[in-house]
């Protein structure tokens, strides 16, 4: 057994701790340069007793190993692997002949597996997607271990009004097997929200595989979906199983479905009306058993106004749909999110973060986050590669926070004026644009801006009327406030 290290690639956010298990000898060694030059961290064996024995030892991002070892059934060692409580994610090899031993592990916990041979792209394209499920359940994990006293669904936890309407909605959908929309803007979590419906569903046991319709050449993506046969195309080695069919007893979660090609768009709603697919350059059928969640950050209704996305495709998709609320229609959010990065970004950067201070704080909370949380989090991990110990104060802030403008932040005279003020009505005008930022921060629903503002709503009310503010309020809440109050 050898182990090496390697500084982390310029084009990579994380390095992976991979433990590769490989009897020959040409081959480990072959795969090991490749994902060294990568930037990963490899670790080698060539028996499944020792690749056991390291994983209890030290905590591995990805186990990546041959499903045929000399001393190890495969498919056992990835039913230990899945026990561990570090959860690697694992990534079986086999050769020729040995697909249906393949498909058989994945239903064991293999998260992908690769036929060989297989090419450089293949490997580094399904260890990034392993790297992804592996980032995503640390996150979950930690997110869990580090806040108390929220309430929470599954591994999904948060402070605000908002999203316990988006728990309750998901609460009543998981159970089931209804396909259901996922709504937001980019960054909101949409993928969390994925993994919450999966986890608290009677398909928990099964997997639930991601495809990012967006960022898989559409030449591929055909493939990826529905797997194709051996020649199908130049490069079809061996026969490949596709994601509908990995995901059969699971969920399949397609993101950013918007992308979706049109030719792609009939052949999926094949999928949902029939249940029932085929691969590329093949004729049999196959049926399809995966629960569909789809994901978009575009307007799909727009879109199929403009001929670009089907209509009966959106009817098929839309049976649920879940809105995300942005970061910024969530303020009561960002302290708990600003602690879970802290958290995660000390351990991860070596930092000593230790907190936030009050001003730093208002301005984070004053922002209005058009990245949302992955925004909010890029910002927690530069400061702790910046800064790396201490209060975060605002001068730790990107200057397009601590510089808002002014139209964001209620402001009072910076000095008493040479001729003097009415200070009665300086107050009042101050108190005016505190009341109509938190209405308008809480989309125009009272009882949500005076929970901001830490009154009663009945007192917000009275202000309202004494202030003749509430026809300005009228004007802006849609849909009527009987409607949307809570």
């Amino acid at each position: 057994m050898k182990t090496s290290k390697s500084a982390e690639s310029p084009g990579s956010s994380r390095v992976a701790k991979i433990l590769l298990v490989e009897d020959e000898r040409d081959v480990r060694e072959g795969i090991k340069l490749q994902l060294e030059e990568e930037g990963h961290e490899v670790t080698e064996t060539e028996s499944g007793s020792e690749a056991l024995a390291l994983a209890k030892s030290a905590a591995f991002d990805i186990v990546l190993t041959d499903v045929m070892l000399p001393d190890t059934n495969g498919i056992e060692l990835v039913q230990r692997m899945s026990r561990l409580s570090s959860c690697p994610v694992t990534v079986v090899m086999t050769g020729f002949g040995s697909v249906e031993m393949a498909v058989n592990a994945i239903k064991a916990g293999a998260f992908d597996f690769l036929s060989k041979p297989f090419s450089v792209d293949v490997l580094s394209a399904t260890m990034a997607s392993a790297l992804r499920v592996k980032s995503l359940q640390d996150e979950n994990t930690e997110l869990k271990k580090t806040v108390k006293g929220q309430f929470s669904l599954g591994k999904f936890v948060s402070s605000s009004q908002v999203m316990k309407d988006v728990f309750r909605l998901i609460d009543c959908v998981a159970d089931t097997d209804s396909t259901v929309l996922i709504l937001g803007e980019s960054g909101t979590g949409k993928e969390l929200i994925a993994q919450t419906i999966h986890s608290n569903s009677t398909r928990h046991q099964g997997h639930l595989i991601p495809v990012n319709c967006g960022a898989i050449p559409e030449a591929l993506l055909e493939s990826e979906l529905f797997g194709h046969e051996k020649g199908a195309f130049t490069g079809a080695v061996a026969s490949r199983v596709g994601r509908f069919e990995l995901a059969s007893g699971g969920t399949i979660f397609l993101d950013e479905i918007g992308d979706l090609s049109p030719p792609l768009q009939v052949k999926l709603l094949r999928v949902l009306q029939e249940r029932t697919f085929e691969r590329v350059g093949g004729t049999r059928t196959y049926k399809s058993d995966a629960r569909v969640i789809a994901a978009t950050n575009q307007d799909l209704e727009s879109l199929v106004a403009a001929k670009q996305f089907r209509e009966d495709l959106f009817y098929r998709l839309n049976v649920v749909p879940v809105l995300v609320p942005p970061l910024r229609q969530r303020v009561e959010d960002i302290p708990l999110l600003l602690q879970h990065f802290m958290n995660m970004f000390n351990d991860r950067r070596k930092a000593e973060l230790t907190g936030v201070s009050d001003h730093a704080m208002a301005l984070l909370c004053e922002y209005p986050w058009p990245g949302n949380v992955r925004e909010l989090g890029n910002i927690v991990e530069r400061i702790a590669i910046l800064k790396r110990r201490g209060l975060i104060e605002p001068e730790d802030l990107p200057e397009k926070i601590r510089c808002l403008p002014s139209d964001h932040l209620p402001t009072m005279p910076a000095a008493i004026p040479i001729g003097g003020l009415d200070l009665s009505r300086a107050v009042e005008e101050f108190e005016n644009r505190l009341i109509l930022e938190a209405l308008e921060r809480t989309n125009w629903v009272k009882s949500k801006a005076a929970r901001l503002l830490q009154i009663n709503r009945t007192t917000l009310i009275e202000k309202l009327k004494k202030k003749s503010l509430a026809e300005v309020v009228a004007q802006r809440a849609t849909p009527p406030e009987d409607l949307v109050d809570v």
